[in-house]
């Protein structure tokens, strides 16, 4: 007969694993335990929408008050993202810059933390952000200030305050591989950036630039370039290039396609330039002898002073009408200087990555957008819904791809 201390002995030791992790638990920061539970979440974010990891932690933390505001707890908004004319979903009613704003509320975490990348990516006065290195923290923070995210003056101080006191910076240097299956980093709790390997987790911006190792479903190239510029002698070489083209546009006015300030991943200034580089090698040249650029793989010029579609059609080959056609018109309009003119017929809809728009301003031209980004208007107009008389408005979301 098994005696009854001998029974107790089990349930001692259960308890007395619990205590221990009830007090471990105890020493933990509300603001350590928002890091552990989401970063995981911001890192995967990261390699999906470019938003640096560290950017996204900072403003959960400081927006959600380290997930413990009502907004937060009830609405999974972390983030502090208004309604809105765009947001079809549920709201929540709170006081912030006036009484009884309307702010988003979520299914889930995720969907917030999804939204918030989507918010500064798709956004015309964030695009700039995304200029900025990955790793470059305080330049983000102070932009995000720049482009109006925050009415706050010392919101880029906080942030910036947030990163260094929790080393949030860590995160930009990782990879969603460097998470336990639970989520959590592989070395969280010794605070530690070291990845599970027990090596130094490898920079995003210098992974081999492959898009496709971005994006699930797509095959990783096998082999990475024998040679590699440093990245001060990219920065050199591509600036020198960037200025030669300038001068050869003369008056323009768009001094680069603006699709291009738009992230697919952590590696978006590099990738950017590359893309600048094989821009340069396929460079078309028809008899006007003036570079040829491509915008979502439709060549392109910008018009100079006192052109016509008519003059740009005969000069390169084409017929009028199909020029007209090639750039959503019916008949023809007087080219302002750095006008984009495209010499084939765009694409049905942008490539992969570049999702959506989301419009700025109310009245904003659709022709306008799909001139930017190289695709056609009938084509939007039927993946959106559209009727040829539809207006958009401030906010509204206009999807690039089916």
């Amino acid at each position: 007969m098994v005696s009854f201390a001998h029974r107790l002995k089990p349930l001692l030791l259960t308890f007395a694993v619990l205590a221990a992790a009830i007090l471990l638990r105890a020493d933990i920061s509300p603001q350590q335990r928002y890091v552990n539970r989401y970063a995981a979440l911001a890192v995967t974010e990261m390699y999906r929408s470019g938003v640096p990891a560290s950017i996204t932690l900072s403003q959960g933390l400081l927006e959600s008050r380290y997930g413990l505001s009502a907004l937060a707890a009830e609405g999974h908004n972390h983030f502090g993202i208004k309604c809105h004319n765009d947001w079809k979903g549920k709201t929540m009613a709170v006081d912030d810059d006036a009484k009884g704003e309307c702010f988003r509320v979520y299914d889930a975490d995720i969907d917030s933390f999804h939204d918030h990348s989507d918010f500064l990516r798709y956004r015309d006065r964030y695009k700039f952000l995304f200029d900025f290195e990955i790793t470059d923290y305080k330049a983000w923070a102070n932009g995000l200030k720049k482009a109006g995210y925050a009415t706050d003056p010392a919101y880029p101080a906080k942030l910036i305050k947030l990163i260094e006191d929790y080393d949030l910076s860590r995160f930009d240097k990782a990879k969603p591989s460097d998470f336990e299956a639970g989520g959590r980093y592989a070395d969280l709790g010794a605070q530690a950036p070291a990845a599970s390997s027990g090596q130094t987790a490898k920079p995003a911006q210098d992974k081999p630039l492959d898009d496709r190792a971005l994006f699930p479903g797509q095959p990783k190239s096998e082999t990475a370039p024998a040679h590699k510029e440093t990245r001060a002698e990219r920065k050199a070489r591509i600036r020198a290039e960037r200025q030669a083209r300038a001068a050869a546009r003369r008056h323009a006015a768009d001094p680069a396609p603006a699709a291009e300030q738009l992230p697919e991943s952590p590696n978006a200034l590099e990738e950017v330039q590359q893309a600048d580089e094989k821009e340069l090698r396929e460079e078309f040249h028809f008899q006007m002898g003036r570079p040829v650029y491509k915008q979502n793989g439709v060549p392109f010029i910008y018009s100079m002073e006192g052109e016509s579609y008519k003059e740009l059609a005969e000069e390169n080959n084409i017929i009028y009408r199909q020029i007209l056609r090639y750039n959503d018109l019916a008949a023809d309009q007087r080219l302002l200087p750095g006008t984009r003119v495209y010499l084939q017929a765009k694409k049905n809809q942008t490539r992969k990555g570049l999702d959506k728009y989301i419009v700025e301003t109310d009245g904003e031209s659709l022709r306008e957008i799909c001139q930017r980004f190289g695709v056609k208007v009938s084509s939007i107009q039927k993946i959106n819904g559209f009727s040829a008389a539809h207006t958009l408005r401030e906010g509204d979301t206009i999807l690039l791809r089916k």
